[in-house]
């Protein structure tokens, strides 16, 4: 996985759980946290895919969510195609 903050790259073995107080070792942001999540979607209800998961108000802060999954990108993928689909749009319109 991949931290939101820094972008270090976090090896885990098979199975193996982020802590609840875990931090990256490059910068010490959290990394149990919503924007490190697999279920992190900001277009979904409640930012989350998981529809058992309980709300979380800071995506960016340490929680005790049980549905925590190691996501790949620290939601940079939703980032990116916004971005994507802003410049497609410019392009289309000739924005000056």
């Amino acid at each position: 996985m991949r931290c939101f903050a820094c972008d270090a790259a976090h090896e885990l073995a098979s199975g193996e759980r982020v802590g609840f107080r875990d931090a990256c070792s490059a910068c010490g942001a959290d990394l149990h946290v919503c924007r490190n999540c697999a279920h992190h979607d900001p277009s979904a209800y409640n930012e989350c895919r998981e529809s058992g998961a309980e709300r979380v108000a800071d995506r960016e802060r340490a929680n005790r969510c049980e549905w925590f999954a190691p996501g790949s990108g620290g939601g940079g993928d939703a980032a990116a195609a916004r971005e994507s689909a802003s410049r497609s749009l410019d392009a289309l319109f000739k924005k000056r």
